[in-house]
């Protein structure tokens, strides 16, 4: 189906409210002195939008009087919520819709059938308030979709930079192989030559004799889109599917196959080990994805049109911010964006490669140092990492910092104490490392006091700076260096007297 045929297709099947036959109204300001004449395009229940001789205009609605017989009842009319994209993420809407209208008190009613519509409804009147479809498009014709008003939302793994952006889950990227393959682990540089067609037997990468068999999505979905940005190119499977279930069911059936998944679509093929290229392990855990410590985390968002949409739709995206919009993305199998946090005794891995990478560059007492200060300290999910070459934190760390913000306004971290503690790569001298460490940290807590200027100095956390100290992976590959260039989040009970400031390192 082409572009010009899904969008037409899209368009027959669900239509946005307007009124039937469009028609002149006179909107009158209540204090006087104003009046527009125009044609009604639609009426959200806050917002006019109305056609006149000086363009399209947007009216609050709590301003004026609608003169004429196409002025709407002062109710909020039917929304329709059409969302389309990604298929593989689309088990995340049932889950978040039903959530959403449970926690305003309405009736969630889902439609039989074999593509996902539902309703929202009023629990007295049983008035219909939305009605919700979603259609399942490749991401180029989904963006013509909601460029051209025939679709509200787009579930997509990427951002565009054309459109609003709403973080809803994460997922990740891992391999998958048969359960009875015999190989214990891949490496990421493995994994590429794999993926690249340059590794074509399993006794290149420690498995048996025997070729490998290499399946993917096609290359019109938008995970296969994600992992070929990931890549830098485009994978080399000869064997496609059309969404991660088939995937992972062909997968479980031939021993030699292998194949990029979703964490959230691995049954009933098992996932691979993945280490690094020095052998460091990295585990696809909830902590180690929100944090973005492990490579292939992936992002689920749902974007928007630059343009204003109705008022249960703004809500609903509101909610998505939410705890319980949170619980609605672990049911459905997907890693939520809530903070989590985990004692420093649990990160044995990591300190057992701080101890095997010590040497001339990071001693003995670099590592005590670390350990005092980790000591008694949990680790929050909430991790900082900035865009290539720049001081600009990363479009997910900025969300990081909107959420650390508001979880400190809330009392979150009462009686405790915050700590932003920056690490680098290990490459240069281990001195500039730690200075570099140390400025970035900083910079995190000067973009969080932009973000909140009503948090006091107390409230604020310490800067701490630890250098190429606590690599999370080998600095041979551009991956590794990304992974070990980051601001971690830790908190300490705070045994401090009342109105002590924290110690803020200089600004960079």
């Amino acid at each position: 189906m082409g572009v010009k045929a899904g969008l037409a297709a899209l368009c027959a099947a669900v239509c946005f409210w307007q009124p039937a036959l469009a028609q002149d109204v006179t909107l009158v300001a209540r204090e006087g002195g104003i009046v527009l004449n125009g044609t009604l395009q639609g009426y959200d229940g806050e917002f006019y939008r109305i056609s006149t001789s000086y363009g399209m205009l947007t009216v609050d609605g709590e301003g004026v009087i609608c003169e004429g017989p196409a002025c709407p009842e002062l109710v909020a009319p039917k929304a329709m919520l059409r969302v389309v994209g990604a298929p593989d993420a689309a088990a995340l809407l049932p889950a978040l819709f039903q959530a959403f209208a449970r926690s305003r008190g309405l009736i969630y009613e889902e439609a039989q059938g074999s593509a996902y519509a539902a309703r929202i409804l009023d629990p007295e009147s049983r008035k219909d308030l939305a009605e919700i479809s979603f259609a399942a498009l490749p991401p180029d014709q989904a963006t013509v979709a909601l460029e051209a008003g025939a679709a509200d939302l787009k579930l997509s793994f990427r951002p565009e930079a054309a459109f609003g952006t709403h973080a809803v889950a994460t997922d990740a990227l891992v391999a998958i192989v048969a359960p009875d393959n015999p190989t214990p682990e891949i490496s990421t540089v493995e994994l590429a030559g794999v993926l690249a067609g340059e590794v074509t037997n399993w006794s290149q990468i420690g498995g048996p004799d025997m070729p490998v068999v290499l399946h993917a999505l096609a290359a019109d979905t938008d995970i296969q889109q994600a992992l070929g940005e990931r890549l830098g190119a485009k994978e080399g499977a000869t064997v496609l599917h059309p969404d991660l279930a088939t995937l992972a069911e062909a997968v479980a059936k031939d021993p030699w196959a292998i194949a990029i998944s979703g964490r959230s679509a691995i049954a009933p093929a098992r996932r691979m080990p993945l280490t690094d290229s020095c052998g460091f392990p990295l585990l696809p855990t909830s902590l180690a994805i929100k944090a973005e410590d492990y490579p292939l985390a992936l992002p689920v968002l749902i974007l928007t049109p630059k343009r204003r949409l109705p008022l249960l739709t703004r809500e609903f995206l509101d909610f998505l911010r939410t705890p319980a919009a949170q619980d609605a993305v672990a049911a459905a199998g997907f890693v939520d964006r809530s903070a989590s946090r985990q004692p420093m005794t649990a990160d044995g891995l990591r300190l057992l490669n701080a101890i095997q990478g010590a040497g001339e560059d990071v001693t003995l007492d670099d590592l005590k140092r670390l350990a005092g200060i980790m000591d008694g300290a949990d680790r929050v999910s909430l991790t900082f990492r900035f865009e290539d070459g720049s001081s600009t934190l990363d479009a997910q760390s900025q969300d990081n910092l909107a959420d650390l913000a508001l979880l400190i306004a809330a009392g979150q971290f009462r009686n405790q104490k915050l700590m932003l503690a920056g690490f680098s790569d290990g490459s240069g001298a281990a001195e500039a490392n730690l200075a570099l460490s140390v400025e970035r940290a900083a910079k995190v807590a000067q973009e969080l006091a932009a973000v909140a200027p009503d948090l006091s100095p107390a409230q604020m956390p310490q800067v701490e700076g630890f250098g190429e100290a606590l690599p999370m992976a080998c600095d041979e590959t551009a991956i590794g260096r990304q992974l070990n260039r980051r601001v971690e989040l830790w908190v300490a009970p705070d045994f401090a007297p009342a109105g002590t400031p924290p110690v803020l390192a200089p600004a960079p």
